[in-house]
């Protein structure tokens, strides 16, 4: 992103390589719409061209992205007017070795119930644990995002993780009821 500030804004293609995957996916995670994602991600690199010389290259680039989604994120929300924010979906992310059918059933079936308990959860609560365990952000620079100390980051984390495991146990004493 220093190249980007000092002038060399073609270098924003290889940022965009790295990066819109990650943040694709924090935009389905939050907003449940594919079609709305891609406009923000589109939105967040239109942002970083546009403030570039806002971006300090002693800072995590990451945290100063995350910052402008999250900023673009809201702006979208605010022209939508209420419109309830939710998770629809999250990457595939597999692990090396192809899983059996009675595997992978399972497991679909499990990521179904995550679904719906992340889903239950306050945009809040969600939005970090998004960004902590699926987008694998430090809690150094989720505080640069969500403009907090670090404790208070790993308090919302650990809340968040609570409040998911309750939303999953729900799920499952629904399920087996």
């Amino acid at each position: 992103m220093a190249a980007v500030s000092a002038g060399e804004v073609q270098k924003l293609a290889v940022l965009f390589e790295r990066h819109h995957r990650g943040l694709f996916r924090y935009f389905v995670s939050m907003n449940r719409s594919r079609e709305a994602s891609e406009d923000l991600v589109q939105d967040v690199f239109f942002r970083m061209l546009r403030y570039r010389a806002s971006y300090d290259a002693k800072q995590s680039f990451t945290a100063w992205m995350y910052q402008i989604a999250r900023n673009a994120s809201v702006d979208q929300a605010q022209r939508r007017r209420g419109e309830v924010i939710g998770i629809e979906e999250f990457a595939d992310r597999r692990a090396d070795g192809a899983p059996g059918p009675e595997e992978s059933a399972a497991q679909t079936q499990d990521l179904k119930l995550l679904r719906q308990a992340l889903d239950r959860l306050p945009p809040d609560k969600r939005e970090i644990l998004v960004l902590s365990r699926f987008e694998g952000m430090k809690h150094e620079e989720l505080a640069k995002v969500l403009d907090c100390e670090v404790g208070t980051v790993k308090v919302r984390v650990y809340r968040a993780m609570r409040a998911l495991e309750q939303a999953y146990s729900a799920l499952i004493g629904e399920k087996t009821a």
